[in-house]
């Protein structure tokens, strides 16, 4: 038995199972996929390909067998027969039998090798290789770019692991003369970008992986509505990178980052010479773009005060409901670790208000211990959210916040948030100052759900999921010495924030501080 992946010939596998009804489905489904995708325009002149493995929940899935449609032929016209059955190291089990002329002899497909690394690598359930001419031309925008980044899109939304408030970041990689070339390649992309679930190849299409066929498919498209929507943004002259969507600033690459960086992108270095902005600036909140004082002293309180009033006028509601049982799921966990001041929570039988005042007195004591959960978080944002929205709370920033934000963003520098806080207390207190909304200068959002922000651990998520091509491409503005500690020990740029009310740092502590963002 031939191998496309270098495997070694493996056991014989029972013409009943190949005959089995999962096995006959998943030709089925092959074909009509292709049917839909050649309508698409992803597999037209025989180009494009498609492989899904046959789910059987009795095996593991690394095990499960592989189905691959062949090369070189008409994918709107192939027959469930038409399809290889190969095993899961990439072993050709079944071969479909030749065609009369003017079919050519069939081939499995040229993508095979590619596929496997997507299957080995990602544990993919499904791998779709498409033609489509909008993954084409994504690539030729900026024939430099090693990347596509779009963000602020709907459809980001339908890409695993993102959401609407995300930056997508796909890689790209060269094209080469055969399609097998490419393995070596996509393989590196693949380990390169942990949280892609797509690799571009310039000037030829776009490979995409899920953990189903449906998975797969879903992403695929979406994929092409946003490459379609990235095309058409840049003829309206609009740069489809930015959260708001503005006009291109400048002489810019492929998703506004600039191939020659124009003075407006320079800053000066301590010796008075000038050097690009970072390619991407993470910010902490407290100390460093907001007052500690606006935290401690009016939101802490608001949430505390107001902890009793939310859960009483929208308990019933379902996401009420949800804080609740996290909150009952993280109190259990604190009783049984013996921490101080948890109190146990009654049974709906008990009734709303004793449930209510338990829940309470947890969370004053959450607050009061400034614990960093995710329970106790998910609620003060929705409290917060309600402030906002009542107009009971305003997001403080400081003065030369807004104006920096400004700058860094018509210069290219994509700009995010890194905090304690969750991401929608983030997104409220940007998007409710006195100076604004602010998020349209803003590409991104992290909480601790990427790490502790003193552990180095996280610094390297931040970075795998920008998807920059060095650490040092990002800078860190922190007024926590060991947060810079962390983010320096990943390979960041750090910079300490100095500003009024915040804590000491110590004596040779050997980093830049500045009392301002217009110093950068």
């Amino acid at each position: 038995m031939a191998s496309v992946n270098g495997g070694s010939e493996m056991g014989s596998v029972s013409q009943a199972y190949l005959d089995s009804q999962a096995v006959k489905e998943a030709r089925s489904l092959i074909s009509e996929l292709c049917r839909q995708f050649y309508s698409l325009g992803w597999v037209s002149g025989t180009g494009g390909s498609i492989t899904l493995k046959v789910h059987d929940s009795s095996i593991p899935k690394p095990q499960q067998l592989i189905l691959m449609s062949p090369s070189g032929v008409q994918k709107e016209r192939m027959e469930p027969d038409d399809m290889y059955v190969l095993s899961g190291d990439g072993t050709i089990v079944s071969s479909p039998s030749p065609k009369p002329y003017p079919h050519k002899p069939p081939k499995c497909s040229d993508c095979a090798p590619l596929f496997m690394k997507a299957y080995h690598m990602r544990n993919a359930g499904a791998v779709i290789h498409s033609h489509g001419i909008e993954s084409c031309l994504a690539t030729m925008i900026d024939p430099h770019s090693k990347e596509f980044r779009i963000t602020h899109m709907e459809m980001i939304k339908g890409i695993q692991g993102h959401g609407y408030y995300d930056e997508l970041v796909i890689p790209i990689i060269e094209n080469t003369a055969y399609e097998n070339e490419l393995t070596d390649s996509l393989a590196k992309a693949i380990e390169a970008y942990p949280k892609a679930t797509a690799v571009l190849v310039r000037n030829h299409g776009i490979y995409v992986w899920g953990d189903s066929w449906i998975s797969a498919k879903t992403q695929a498209e979406c994929y092409h509505y946003l490459f379609d929507a990235a095309i058409k943004l840049r003829q309206l002259g609009l740069d489809w990178s930015t959260p708001d969507h503005g006009p291109i600033q400048g002489v810019k690459g492929v998703l506004g980052v600039d191939c020659n960086v124009s003075k407006k992108a320079r800053t000066m270095d301590s010796n008075c010479n000038m050097k690009p902005l970072p390619r991407c600036i993470v910010l902490d909140i407290e100390g460093t773009t907001t007052p500690i004082s606006f935290v401690t002293d009016i939101l802490f309180p608001y949430a505390r005060n107001n902890v009793r009033r939310h859960l009483s006028a929208t308990y019933t509601s379902a996401e009420t409901q949800d804080d609740i049982k996290l909150l009952c799921s993280q109190v259990e966990d604190d009783l049984k670790q013996g921490v101080i001041d948890a109190v146990p929570i009654p049974s709906d039988d008990a009734g709303k208000e004793e449930v209510i005042a338990a829940l309470v007195a947890n969370v004053e004591a959450m607050i009061k211990a400034d614990r960093k959960i995710t329970a106790l978080k998910q609620l003060q944002g929705h409290i917060w959210r309600s402030g906002f929205e009542n107009n009971e709370l305003k997001g403080i920033v400081f003065d030369d916040v807004p104006e920096a934000l400004e700058k860094w963003h018509a210069s290219g520098v994509k700009v995010y948030i890194y905090s304690s806080g969750s991401r929608l207390a983030q997104r409220l207190l940007f998007g409710n100052t006195k100076f604004g909304d602010l998020r349209k200068y803003l590409s991104g959002y992290f909480d601790t759900a990427v790490g502790n922000k003193r552990e180095k651990r996280s610094y390297i998520e931040i970075t795998e999921t920008l998807g920059v091509d060095k650490p040092s491409e990002i800078l860190f503005l922190t007024d926590i010495y060991q947060e810079a500690i962390a983010a320096k020990a990943a390979g960041l740029e750090a910079i300490i924030s100095v500003r009024p009310g915040n804590g000491p740092l110590p004596e040779n502590h050997r980093f830049k501080t500045i009392n301002s963002f217009l110093e950068i």
